[in-house]
């Protein structure tokens, strides 16, 4: 069985109490559990992408941003903190509960195994617009899914940081 990114954040999830989901060491920081919530949201738009690059609901070719071709070449984000426009940047839902969380996660990773099943049929050039990477194929936005997953680590280990100076 494959090993998705997503599988790291179903196993760390079972070390987090309800109050450390939602923790927030300032306002502007997100929670844990906002940052899992924005991890599934984004993965799953991106599976929507996949889902019609597969049903060739897109357009026949078009290429990537200069961004996006970085991105691809170097196989996943730049280490540094992305911040979106004010106007796609709202806060992610802290209210799930952790069982809430870990069902998401699994119907996510069960979505990845059936599309990833898929992707032999995908044509690399039917494809979709991303509005920061350019045209991608389905391919691509499943690979994206684990880039941008992967991506989150860091933010991860800095929550966590900020959990463990909370209890002393």
């Amino acid at each position: 069985m494959k090993r998705y990114e997503l599988d790291h954040y179903k196993e760390t999830l079972a070390y987090y109490s309800e109050p450390d989901l939602r923790y927030k060491y300032t306002p502007t920081i997100w929670s844990i559990g906002q940052m899992y919530d924005h991890i599934i949201l984004v993965a799953n738009e991106y599976l929507d992408e996949v889902d019609r690059c597969l049903q060739e609901d897109g357009q026949l070719g078009g290429g990537k941003t200069p961004f996006g071709e970085r991105l691809f070449r170097e196989g996943g984000f730049p280490p540094i903190k992305i911040e979106l426009p004010p106007e796609m940047n709202q806060p992610p839902n802290n209210t799930d509960s952790h069982d809430r969380l870990r069902e998401r996660l699994l119907t996510l990773i069960s979505r990845m195994e059936a599309l990833e099943s898929r992707l032999d049929d995908a044509g690399d050039n039917q494809k979709t617009l991303h509005g920061g990477f350019g045209w991608l194929n389905a391919r691509e936005w499943f690979e994206l899914v684990e880039m941008h997953t992967r991506h989150h680590r860091r933010q991860q280990h800095e929550l966590e940081k900020w959990l463990q100076q909370k209890d002393l």
